[in-house]
């Protein structure tokens, strides 16, 4: 597709169930990918012809409103004109409104100011823009994050595409132990609330819509009907402010003169950094790894010019030094060199304060279900006990583990006891703890609802695998790196997966078995299908079900009802084609 002539993707739009995503999303996909390799040729003028281009399309628009009233989370919340677009209609309307609009002359609304409880009991402030102010901030966004991915230090992962904090966890890891010994622990005070508006607009001098985002930085907000100037920061809650948030903090590895000398070996190529100081930022927390106590405490004055041209300080009573033998606590894990029989080693492990919130989290919801039945118990544990355990399974986790499932054991035992008060345990163990139904282990100990035979998810289950870190500088907005990017997709699916979803997608190949699209990118939820339907007798053994994507699953059973007959090969074949054909044109 030639996108320096194609000012859109698709003919006017009148039916948004209708409307072909794939083919915009690859449309805006190729332009963010010309914008990256533009920006890394330093071909400045050729950036913004690009950024203009993009923003100006209706591809861009139309999955901007997708994201804002369909796929965000937010989207249900409304700003401080009250309006949500939550149905078809009201989003073609949206679009019909916004199509012959220009995101330069738009007049951003002030934010709604709403807050959200920390885990250490204090109040985050957040800004809520309106709908339309969120739509033109992710086209904004769509723009302006591909010319920044070709700038960003490679030590930076929060809030960036296909980075984590796992990534950010592993490079802590690999970087600290022998040399880099000493680390100082940085937190910036309010950094959201407090960052300097005049320095972000002059990153982004020339950028197409540099006075619209000077307007959203400026816009105020509204807390309890009192609107309220903001002479400082991005409100947090903006689509863009993480990203204006990653710009701000650019710099600190130029501040500290670190550079990387790429070195060629046999299997792979890897980029060293020689410099005295090491960095790991994940948005406004960050490490500096130092060969010694002294370079350690020079950071406190080397700082000073970075903090002062962003209006930003370091929270003193958060920022400390520490020798790596004592350990640190980084975004939930704890990181310290152990001694061993040989020698010492470097060990990450889940952090004493996230063990116990993840503790106290289950034992909360456990007793808010109190009177409910087991079936709800199962159903509200297994989220947050596979979800923690999957989010602990790249460290030294095995002991946590089964410290987890001793505390969840106890957690169900008074749990049964109170619904039964009256009951024997006899009788409450033989009606509720079945084998494991998976065949994942030889324990005769599930907890099981009767009636659904559900089963309550060991957390030790989860195997223990280590994260690869992203290598250095790779963007998915290279698109030379397309294989990378989905070969790592397929490793981040089975990370992120309980065994049984690994074992399907493995033998899938990673493709929906209803359209043969991957199932490992993320971009559409997936859900289980019965190749003979249970209402027909059918049972949740691997060889009757597969891992499909929902609009397919969708799209089949409006062809063939559950309670249909079972079709035969040629029929299948028959609705798996007219599936893509389908999925192709754009109608799913």
């Amino acid at each position: 597709m030639n996108t320096s002539i194609k000012k859109s993707a698709l003919p006017n739009v009148t039916d948004w169930d209708s409307i072909n995503w794939l083919k915009i999303s690859q449309y805006v996909e190729k332009l963010q990918q010309r914008i990256y390799h533009a920006e890394r040729l330093g071909k400045i003028r050729k950036v913004r012809d690009l950024q203009s281009l993009l923003m100006k399309s209706q591809a861009a628009l139309l999955l901007s409103i997708r994201k804002v009233t369909q796929i965000n989370k937010g989207k249900r919340t409304a700003g401080v004109d009250g309006h949500k677009a939550l149905n078809p209609y009201e989003r073609i309307k949206l679009y019909n409104k916004m199509k012959d609009m220009d995101i330069k002359c738009h007049r951003p609304k002030p934010a709604y100011r709403t807050y959200l409880k920390k885990k250490n009991g204090k109040l985050r402030p957040l800004g809520i823009p309106t709908v339309k102010d969120r739509i033109y901030q992710n086209i904004a966004k769509l723009a302006l994050e591909p010319q920044w991915e070709a700038k960003f230090e490679p030590t930076s992962y929060g809030f960036r595409p296909k980075r984590n904090c796992h990534d950010a966890i592993q490079r802590i890891h690999t970087t600290v132990g022998n040399k880099k010994v000493w680390i100082f622990e940085g937190d910036f005070k309010g950094c959201f609330d407090n960052l300097n508006h005049d320095y972000i607009l002059e990153q982004i001098k020339g950028f197409p819509a540099f006075n619209t985002i000077a307007k959203w930085l400026k816009a105020g907000f509204v807390d309890n009907n009192v609107f309220h100037e903001s002479e400082d920061g991005t409100p947090q809650g903006g689509i863009i402010s993480p990203l204006l948030a990653n710009i701000a903090l650019h710099g600190l590895e130029n501040l500290l003169n670190i550079k990387y000398r790429k070195v060629k070996r046999k299997t792979k190529t890897s980029y060293e950094n020689r410099a005295k100081f090491a960095v790991t930022k994940y948005a406004d927390d960050f490490v500096i790894m130092c060969e010694s106590e002294e370079d350690a405490y020079s950071l406190y004055n080397k700082l000073k010019p970075y903090l002062e041209t962003r209006g930003l300080e370091l929270a003193m009573d958060k920022t400390k030094i520490t020798h790596i033998e004592e350990g640190f606590d980084f975004l939930g894990f704890n990181i310290r060199k152990y001694k061993t029989h040989n020698g010492s080693k470097v060990h990450t492990k889940p952090s004493k304060d996230s063990i116990k919130n993840a503790k106290r989290k289950i034992s909360d919801k456990a007793r808010q279900l109190y009177g409910k039945n087991v079936q709800k118990l199962i159903g509200t544990l297994n989220p947050i006990t596979l979800g923690t355990a999957i989010y602990w399974s790249p460290t030294v986790a095995k002991k946590v583990f089964s410290e987890m499932d001793s505390h969840i054991w106890k957690v169900q035992y008074k749990f049964l006891r109170r619904l039964h008060p009256k009951k024997s345990w006899k009788w409450i163990s033989e009606r509720y703890f079945k084998p494991d139904k998976t065949g994942q282990s030889k324990n005769n100990w599930i907890l099981t609802d009767p009636i659904t035979n559900n089963q309550l998810k060991k957390v030790s289950w989860i195997p223990i695998v280590r994260h690869v870190l992203i290598t250095h500088d790779y963007s998915p907005f290279n698109k030379n790196l397309k294989d990378y990017f989905e070969k790592r997709d397929m490793k981040e699916f089975d990370r992120n997966n309980v065994a049984y979803r690994q074992k399907l997608a493995k033998k899938q190949k990673y493709k929906c078995s209803l359209c043969s699209k991957s199932i490992a990118d993320g971009t559409e939820g997936l859900e289980m299908h019965h190749k003979i339907p249970r209402v027909q007798g059918g049972n949740n053994e691997y060889k009757n079900i597969e891992l499909v994507h929902i609009s397919c699953h969708l799209e089949y059973h409006k062809v063939f009802p559950a309670r249909n007959n079972i079709p035969n090969k040629a029929q299948l074949r028959g609705v798996m084609d007219y599936i893509k054909r389908k999925k192709i044109i754009g109608l799913i």
